[in-house]
């Protein structure tokens, strides 16, 4: 059974780790009989009207499940982990889903209006009905990203991967063989098609970051030779929040 664990809000601007590190070093606390498919790092809008913390994003990761009994202890597991680890003066939400839960329609329908306006933790919290999702600090609005992210994710068609098949540890130069053995789909965005073949070479620039597209991991490249392709998609420096000071992502009216 496939799981999506939707984390917001864990940091402040000035902190050594956010949210998507704290869901990468989930992988570590996970019950016997669940794995890590990969982490999800999904962008909501950035704008005046939404305050942030940093870029407004969210991350979520896909567990696969033995067993269905197997998801109660992966919910307090998270909860424990966040509880740990999120900074003080965060507000950090956290929101688990199965593939199979009667709330998953609802939270898809929720993460794609959270890309298109402000929402509520009301709005959130209604749309969870089923799942779980909680608040753990604060003002606890990080449980709108949270739900956001795992509904998103479950969509299958937007996020990039933070983690994936060691995703950091490729060199520089790799091939698409590598990678497509690793389960990431190699897709050239060249006018022409041009089909890369498993004997070509990417160059990572070491980031490589492939996209969810149609429920699957899809690394998209550009030609620069024969032969030779670059992943797209270049490490940006931290930000603020549109105030200048580390804020939630929305208010409950």
């Amino acid at each position: 059974m496939r799981v999506y664990v939707g984390m917001d809000d864990t940091d402040r601007r000035d902190s050594n780790r956010g949210t998507g590190k704290l869901a990468r070093w989930m992988e570590r606390e996970l019950p016997p009989g669940c794995t890590l498919w990969g982490v999800v790092r999904q962008q909501l809008p950035v704008c005046d009207d939404i305050p942030y913390t940093s870029h407004n994003s969210a991350a979520c990761l896909v567990v696969d499940l033995l067993d269905a009994s197997l998801l109660e202890p992966l919910v307090l597991r998270t909860v424990a982990h966040v509880e740990r680890h999120f900074v003080e003066g965060s507000d950090p939400g956290i929101c688990v889903v199965s593939e199979k839960s009667p709330a998953l329609p609802a939270l898809v329908a929720f993460g794609h209006q959270c890309a298109r306006r402000v929402v509520t933790q009301r709005e959130a919290l209604e749309s969870a009905r089923g799942a779980h999702l909680s608040g753990h600090g604060g003002t606890c609005d990080g449980i709108i990203g949270a739900a956001a992210a795992a509904g998103l994710t479950a969509h299958g068609w937007s996020g990039r991967f933070i983690e994936k098949s060691n995703l950091r540890g490729y060199p520089e130069r790799v091939s698409v063989k590598e990678l497509e053995d690793a389960g990431m789909l190699v897709a050239s965005l060249d006018r022409d098609t041009r089909v890369p073949h498993p004997a070509d070479t990417v160059l990572t620039n070491r980031w490589l970051r492939p996209r969810l597209w149609g429920g699957r991991p899809v690394l998209p490249v550009v030609p620069l030779e024969e032969g030779v392709w670059r992943s797209l998609g270049e490490k940006r420096r931290k930000g603020h929040g549109a105030s200048g000071e580390a804020r939630p992502m929305a208010v409950f009216c």
